[in-house]
């Protein structure tokens, strides 16, 4: 449970249940009905390809554009009718960005739990009514409804700026988005560090061993042996606990896949590549250490 009391009430609301287990089923049978192309669009909204959650980047278009509407319909309220033409612009383009960043939202909520979940699903459904809100705004200047439409949108911003609190107290109390795995460039050394034997080792297997108090993953593979941090960069899951494909690792919490060579994210919903480690043989015992650029 939550430590900040409004994230707390949050969670306890038992009527978000139902939307949870619905939403989530949504989602992931849309994407699993499209095979190896859903398998595509998931990974392009997570933002794999971007090195960070999508969601994040497109939430500043409605958000960027209602602000401006909302500043401009305050000049139109004020007699300047010259205003209204970009208000309306503003709202329409607020609306078109809303729908992205809905999507891009949807796939990586799919991926949480618990309370988690249920923060996520209320910042979902404020977005929601604030988009209706901004719809019948948009309506109502269109039919000749402004003052109408311009009380309809400022109740509009009224919601978008809670569901603005609750996305960030997703991403910056609850750290959902961010980076969980270690940071190797200042935890751990430059210098290379026995973690175990080699007949240690189990051949084929994923192995979890320490790295000055940081756990690590190691496959043997004959005399090749990969590591990689063992903290998925998801949500932290372990991917010593995960499943082997190829040469290929897959987190065992959210299905995260990451390339054994050099950490290099494979699926999401992972968007940051998994720290990776040059690895040496000494002596029988296996040495490794944060990889260096060379």
């Amino acid at each position: 449970m939550s430590q900040d009391p409004i994230l707390a009430l949050v969670e306890r609301q038992e009527w978000l249940a139902p939307v949870q287990k619905t939403g989530e089923q949504f989602v992931r049978n849309a994407f699993e009905a499209g095979g190896p192309t859903g398998r595509h669009v998931k990974d392009f909204l997570h933002g794999v390809w971007l090195g960070h959650p999508l969601h994040a980047a497109i939430t500043d278009v409605p958000i960027g554009s209602w602000t401006v509407a909302t500043v401009l319909d305050a000049l139109e309220a004020s007699n300047n009718d010259e205003y209204a033409p970009g208000a309306d612009a503003a709202v329409a383009i607020g609306l078109v960005g809303a729908v992205a960043s809905a999507a891009a939202g949807l796939t990586d909520w799919s991926e949480t739990q618990g309370g988690v979940q249920r923060v996520g699903a209320l910042h979902g459904l404020l977005n929601v009514g604030a988009a209706a809100l901004y719809t019948a705004s948009y309506v109502a200047r269109k039919t000749g409804h402004r003052a109408g439409g311009r009380a309809l949108a400022f109740v509009g911003y009224g919601v978008v700026l809670a569901s603005a609190f609750l996305g960030g107290a997703l991403s910056y109390t609850q750290k959902i988005g961010v980076n969980h795995s270690p940071d190797v460039d200042t935890d751990l050394p430059e210098d290379f560090i026995a973690v175990c034997r080699v007949d240690d080792l189990p051949e084929g297997q994923l192995s979890q061993q320490d790295l000055k108090g940081t756990p690590v993953v190691l496959l043997k593979r004959g005399a090749s042996i990969k590591a990689l941090a063992n903290q998925c960069s998801h949500l932290g899951g372990p991917l010593a606990e995960g499943q082997l494909e190829g040469d290929s690792v897959v987190c065992p919490w959210h299905g995260s896949r990451f390339c054994l060579n050099d950490g290099e994210v494979l699926n999401g919903p992972a968007t940051t590549p998994q720290p990776a480690f040059d690895v040496k043989l000494e002596d029988g015992n296996v040495l490794i250490r944060r990889r260096t650029l060379s």
